[in-house]
Order: C-alpha cells, then sequence, then structure tokens
C-alpha cells in the first residue's frame, strides 16, 4: 500500500490563485500522489522524465484516471518537460534530440489539458551566467519554443523558467514569442537575485510561480527557508492579481515539507 500523507491544512480555494504542489510527495506513482492531493490543493505539477534509466511517462490508462481524478475534484494539472532537455544547445542535431524529448511528453499528457507547461532555457550550467556564445544560444532557444509551439501549445502556456542566469538574457525571446514566465522563487534567492525587482519586471507576464526555500544551501525545501517579508510580499501581489489563470506551485518533494508549507502559508491567508 502506498503512503499516505499526513492531515494537511486544505488550503485549495483559499486563495485567488491555483495553489498547487508536484506529483512526489509520497513515494508512489503518479496517479497515487494526485489522490492523496485531491482535497488539498487545486493544482499538480506533473514531474516528468523520459531517460535510459528510468521513465516515468503515463500511458493511457494513466492519462484517462488523471483526467477523471480532475474533474471529480476540480483540479488542474501544470507539466514540467524534461529538466535534461538543452533547447539552447548549438549543435542542430542535439538541440532537435531535446525538442523531440518535449515534444513526446507533451503529446502523452496532452489530454489532461494543461494550465501551462514548464520548460528550462538551460545555459551550460547551474551557475549565473548565460554562455559565452549569448547570440547563437537565444538564436537556437527561439527556434526550439518555436518548433514547440507549432506541436499546438499556445504561446502563453509555455512557461519559461527563472535559473541561475539574470532572466533579462532571455526576456527577448519570451517577448518575442509572447510566451510567458515561470518565476522559481527559490531559484531568485539562491542566485542573488532581488524577488522585488524580478516581481516588477515579470509579474504581468507571469502564469507559474514556483516557490520553495532554501535551507543550508539546497533550494527546494520547505517555505521556512524563505525569508517572510519576501513571502509576504509575493503573497499581497499575487493577490491584487489576475487570479484564476495564475499557479503557485509549492514545489518540495516530500509530505513533511509540504505540511511546513501549508502551515506557513495558512498563517498568511490568516
Amino acid at each position: 500500500m502506498a503512503a499516505e500523507i499526513p492531515a494537511l491544512p486544505a488550503l485549495r480555494g483559499r486563495f485567488p490563485f491555483r495553489l498547487g504542489t508536484t506529483s512526489y510527495i509520497i513515494p508512489a506513482e503518479i496517479v497515487p500522489n494526485v489522490r492523496a492531493l485531491a482535497g488539498t490543493v487545486d493544482d499538480v505539477e506533473l514531474v516528468l522524465f523520459e531517460s535510459e534509466a528510468a521513465c516515468n511517462l503515463p500511458d493511457a490508462e494513466t492519462v484517462g484516471e488523471l483526467r477523471r481524478l480532475a474533474a471529480e475534484n476540480a483540479l488542474s494539472y501544470t507539466v514540467h518537460l524534461p529538466l535534461d532537455a538543452r533547447l539552447g544547445e548549438r549543435d542542430e542535431r542535439e538541440r532537435r534530440r531535446s525538442v523531440e524529448k518535449c515534444l513526446a511528453v507533451a503529446e502523452r499528457v496532452r489530454e489532461v489539458e494543461p494550465l501551462a507547461w514548464t520548460v528550462h532555457f538551460d545555459a551550460d550550467g547551474p551557475g549565473r551566467a548565460a554562455p559565452a556564445d549569448a547570440r547563437a544560444w537565444r538564436a537556437a532557444l527561439e527556434r526550439s519554443a518555436r518548433e514547440l509551439l507549432d506541436s499546438g501549445i499556445e504561446p502563453r502556456r509555455l512557461c519559461v523558467e527563472t535559473l541561475g542566469y539574470p532572466f533579462e538574457a532571455v526576456e527577448d525571446v519570451v517577448a518575442e514569442l509572447d510566451l510567458s514566465v515561470c518565476l522559481d522563487v527559490g531559484h531568485l534567492l539562491m542566485y542573488g537575485h532581488s524577488l522585488e525587482a524580478y516581481l516588477v519586471r515579470y509579474l504581468p507576464r507571469c502564469r507559474v510561480v514556483h516557490l520553495h526555500g532554501v535551507i543550508d544551501g539546497q533550494d527546494h525545501g520547505d517555505l521556512s527557508g524563505l525569508p517572510r517579508n519576501d513571502l509576504a510580499l509575493l503573497v499581497a501581489l499575487l493577490c491584487a492579481g489576475e487570479g484564476d489563470a495564475r499557479v503557485v506551485t509549492l514545489e518540495v518533494f516530500n509530505a513533511a515539507d509540504l505540511a511546513k508549507s501549508l502551515a506557513i502559508l495558512e498563517e498568511l491567508a490568516g
């Protein structure tokens, strides 16, 4: 029997945005996670991958069950496209291989009608700098994004996540193609970016927020690792925003971190 999530504050519907978390909260497959989370959150981020070592892409039966759970529980989904996709790769064969990997995932889960598809515009590493050959990198990213859009993904549902490098490096590509932004708050804090400056600059184009703390130098921790004044500012701005079209994902990966994070949000909601 799959592990159960302990009693959690049910914050679904408490905010003017859709509150979500990941499909990896209990040590089980995607469907048991969604079942366990259905009474607690409004949205589940499906974290999907396919490699020679492991694959968790859902089959048709699983997709059908995800659709049923969504309909019965007023749930929505966001989808995180593969983390190892190198959409800015200057080697054309490698770039196309990455696009095809993303397209395979999108085709498999398109029927769950995701509110957003989150994608990484990766640089050469996890650090703060964009590649030295930035022009060629951006051109490759634009080609890759256009190919994803050509598959039928709506531009405003394709969300480019903030990573380690300054997002100004890719904002022209995002604007040119009318894409959305995924503001990853933990990444911003971990790499020393100003949350307030990013909110001012990118919140109008933001469709998804990834919310997690930084604890002992590691991100994806519970919200106690996020300065309370930053969290309060973020929640206040989100509550004054456009509402249901935006998803805020508690991007943590175990029940204990989710419980702590929900408790902190419940305090703010009160």
